[in-house]
């Protein structure tokens, strides 16, 4: 990845800091065409809906459905500014709240932070840090096991024990091979911050205001609940890891993330099990994504509604970051439960649904969209699948249960069939996409 430190952004910040100098008063430069605000107290430069173009008559309809869904809070950043920013009942944006598990996307930054310091590595056995002994696997089986393994949710430790958060060496056992199994555990991740704590010699609150809050205002505190270590903020601190994460790690012309490659590695396919996954941040755009608890692949996007470059931390009952490089955009999301699970699937998409009309923009699950999926006719016969859209022209994609693409027909008009001789029995997606952009998936059983 290029260095964004080029010419016309190192002047700027030069001459940011030249009037700091002779300023008192704090210095909000642009980076990248990003407004970053003061390291302390509340002043956020903010823009309007109407500004930006946006449909603005949309808002209650997105308004109901987050108090609907509990939620708390609702910030969206477009270019580091405020265009939205809501909270529900009681509520400001000076109330503290849990991250839960998007928490787990924080200390993934701060395991990239203690990387670069060289106080660790990631390729290191994580027995160089917790100590021999800190799973009931046998020596050799527990030696296999890497930091980066606890990044990726592939340690192999069994995450069918009776209490997944359980850090006791008793609850940590081995069922398969580090790297080839992915199953999202919140012990081994919880253990991380032992391995930050070792290798730096610093308790992890005192590592995150040293490293990260005083550079970038982001304060908060991890506080320990039975077994997990879980982050509590403001509404606007969860804004601000969002704004760094969009900026590359550099905040107003900072760089606290010097390790691109880590950078990059975090919000990329961090092995082939589940695409979906980083290093601890769960991404959209993907051919195929796994969800806490089931050891199955599904096929298509994680949020089908947002954008494909979308990368996200996710928690408990709804706690959400969402970072858009494409457009500039970060969105918050804090509050209660809205369903059910350890991370929210369905939430994000419907935020996403209200959220495009805001921004006059189309839905994957509009009603055109449910046209399209009536309009798309599919017809088995023991040796062919013919494939018909309308009068259209539309790409093909056969995907089997791993996510895998079996089979692509591009430009195809109107119909297409499949030869079924050479697939084996088993469940099967046929993704569809015509020239506007319309996408339809339909799921057929061969036998």
């Amino acid at each position: 990845m290029l260095n964004i430190f080029n010419m016309s952004v190192i002047l700027r910040n030069t001459v940011c800091l030249l009037i700091s100098w002779i300023s008192v008063l704090h210095c909000s430069i642009y980076s990248q065409g990003l407004y970053f605000p003061p390291l302390t107290g509340n002043v956020w430069e903010t823009t309007s809906p109407a500004a930006l173009g946006w449909c603005e008559d949309k808002l209650p309809e997105l308004y109901d459905y987050l108090e609907s869904a509990n939620s708390k809070g609702f910030i969206v950043l477009k270019d580091g500014k405020i265009v939205i920013e809501k909270y529900f009942g009681s509520f400001t944006k000076d109330s503290l709240w849990y991250w839960a598990s998007a928490g787990k996307s924080l200390t993934s930054f701060l395991i990239g932070i203690a990387q670069q310091e060289g106080k660790l590595s990631i390729d290191d056995p994580s027995s160089k840090y917790l100590g021999t002994g800190w799973t009931s696997c046998t020596a050799m089986e527990e030696a296999r096991i890497k930091v980066k393994h606890q990044l990726t949710m592939t340690t192999g430790l069994d995450d069918g024990v009776s209490n997944v958060d359980c850090t006791d060496k008793e609850c940590l056992k081995c069922l398969a091979e580090p790297g080839k199994r992915w199953a999202y555990h919140n012990a081994p991740y919880t253990l991380l911050d032992k391995v930050i704590e070792s290798a730096t010699g610093a308790n992890l609150n005192s590592f995150v205001l040293s490293k990260l809050s005083t550079q970038t205002g982001i304060y908060g505190s991890f506080l320990p609940i039975d077994f997990n270590n879980v982050f509590f903020s403001k509404p606007r601190v969860m804004a601000r890891f969002g704004l760094l994460m969009l900026n590359k790690g550099n905040w107003n012309g900072n760089q606290i993330l010097k390790d691109m490659d880590y950078y990059q590695k975090m919000i990329t396919s961090s092995q082939d099990l589940n695409k979906s996954y980083g290093y601890l941040w769960w991404l959209n755009g993907k051919a195929s994504f796994m969800a806490p608890g089931l050891q199955f692949v599904f096929p298509g996007f994680l949020t089908p509604n947002a954008p494909a470059d979308m990368f996200s931390a996710l928690g408990k009952n709804g706690q959400i970051i969402h970072v858009v490089p494409s457009q500039n955009l970060v969105v918050v999301r804090m509050g209660n439960a809205p369903g059910t699970g350890a991370v929210p699937i369905t939430l994000p998409d419907t935020i996403w649904q209200k959220l495009n009309k805001v921004m006059c923009l189309p839905s994957a699950t509009d009603e055109s969209a449910t046209q399209n999926l009536n309009a798309v006719k599919i017809n088995q016969q023991a040796d062919h699948i013919t494939v018909m859209w309308d009068d259209r022209q539309f790409d093909l994609k056969l995907i089997n249960s791993a996510g895998d693409i079996l089979l692509q027909k591009n430009s195809v008009r109107s119909e297409v069939q499949i030869n079924a001789h050479w697939i084996n029995p088993g469940i099967y997606y046929i993704r569809l996409l015509d020239t506007n952009g319309r996408s339809v998936v339909k799921k057929v059983m061969i036998q």
